[in-house]
Formats: structure tokens, C-alpha cells, sequence
């Protein structure tokens, strides 16, 4: 009986052209990023607290001490913007909304700074940046989903990056008094109003 080994021709290595690398690092980039904001958005939902159980009372009401029914107040946040949140919620989703700035808006959209489009690596710590980017990311997580068609990714475009990014980079915008050249880095959160300068003065 003849070895089998002999007969078997060896197998050629697969080779990708030099030309297609640069399209699969950017494909391979892109689903790393996908994959760690999905395990974000896993560890969040896995550290969420076990539901309550039922209270005998109907749902959306409690009972006053007169025996009368009082709307039942929510304790919990009633909008998924992240002003809305606080404590450990607020840092899960800042943490994740970091993940997309950084490996996916940042690396696309994040052009050159310049003195009328600045910019500000902790833009974190900027109220209306986050505010601004958050909104951002939500938009894009519902207008790339597959549910949201083929026109989705160009809604995403045209209705919300266009006009977060002439808010965010411009001049006036939340970054005024941050980076406007790379090779000065600047960083300084601008001074807003008082509640108390409102009150009226005698």
C-alpha cells in the first residue's frame, strides 16, 4: 500500500496582495472596535440589578395614606442621555461612549485642528462635548442598525454628524479655549453662568 503523504500535493500559503492590506486593517479595526463596545455594553447590562419583585399594587400607582391613589414616582433615570444619569451609571457610559470617540469617530471624522476647528483630547471633562458626542453615538447605534435600511448610515450623516461637528469644533463651541494647533496642547474648560446671577436684584 503506497503512503498517502506522498501523493497528497503540499498546500500553498494564502497570500493577500500588498494592496488589500490596508483595507483589511481598516476592516479588522473597525470590528475590534464593534466587538469592545458591544462587550461594554454587555458588562453594563450584566451588572444591572435584578428586577424587583411584583407589588401587588397596580402598576403606576401607590396608595396615599387616605386610601386615595397617588402616581407612583420612578426612582431610576427616564431617558438613556447621559446628562440624565449619574454615580456609576454616568461613568459605565462615558466609559463606553469613550470606546466609540476613540476607535471610531476620532480615526473617520477627527480632521487636522486648526484655529477654526479645535479640539480637545479630554473632552470629557467638557459638559456640552459629552452631551454633544453622546447624542451622537445614539443616533448612530439606531441609524446603522440593520432595521434602519439602506438610507440609515446617509440619515446618520447628513442629520446629526454635520451639525454636531459645526457645534463641536467650532470656534466659539466647547472647545474655544482648548487645542487649536497639535503641537500646542492646550486644555481649559470655559466658565459658565451662576444660577445665583439669574436671581433679581433689589
Amino acid at each position: 500500500m503506497s503512503d498517502p503523504s506522498k501523493t497528497t500535493p503540499a498546500i500553498e500559503p494564502f497570500r493577500v496582495p500588498d494592496g488589500d492590506l490596508d483595507d483589511l486593517a481598516s476592516t479588522l479595526a473597525k470590528t475590534m472596535a464593534e466587538v469592545r463596545q458591544h462587550g461594554v455594553i454587555l458588562d453594563r447590562l450584566g451588572s444591572e440589578p435584578t428586577p424587583v419583585a411584583a407589588d401587588p399594587q397596580p402598576t403606576g400607582s401607590t396608595t396615599s395614606p387616605d386610601g386615595e391613589a397617588e402616581p407612583e414616582q420612578d426612582s431610576g433615570p427616564t431617558s438613556v442621555f447621559i446628562l440624565a444619569l449619574g454615580g456609576e451609571a454616568y461613568a459605565v457610559e462615558l466609559a463606553a461612549l469613550s470606546d466609540w470617540v476613540n476607535y471610531l469617530f476620532l480615526p473617520v471624522y477627527g480632521r487636522e485642528i486648526s484655529t477654526i476647528r479645535p479640539w480637545c483630547t479630554q473632552w470629557h471633562e467638557h459638559p456640552e462635548a459629552v452631551a454633544r458626542l453622546h447624542a451622537l453615538w445614539l443616533a448612530w447605534q439606531q441609524l446603522t442598525d440593520a432595521e434602519a435600511g439602506l438610507s440609515g448610515p446617509s440619515t446618520w450623516h447628513r442629520d446629526h454628524l454635520d451639525q454636531a461637528l459645526v457645534h463641536l469644533r467650532a470656534p466659539d463651541g466647547p472647545f474655544a479655549a482648548c487645542t487649536t494647533s497639535p503641537t500646542r496642547p492646550n486644555h481649559r474648560v470655559l466658565a459658565t453662568p451662576a444660577p445665583e446671577q439669574f436671581g433679581v436684584t433689589a
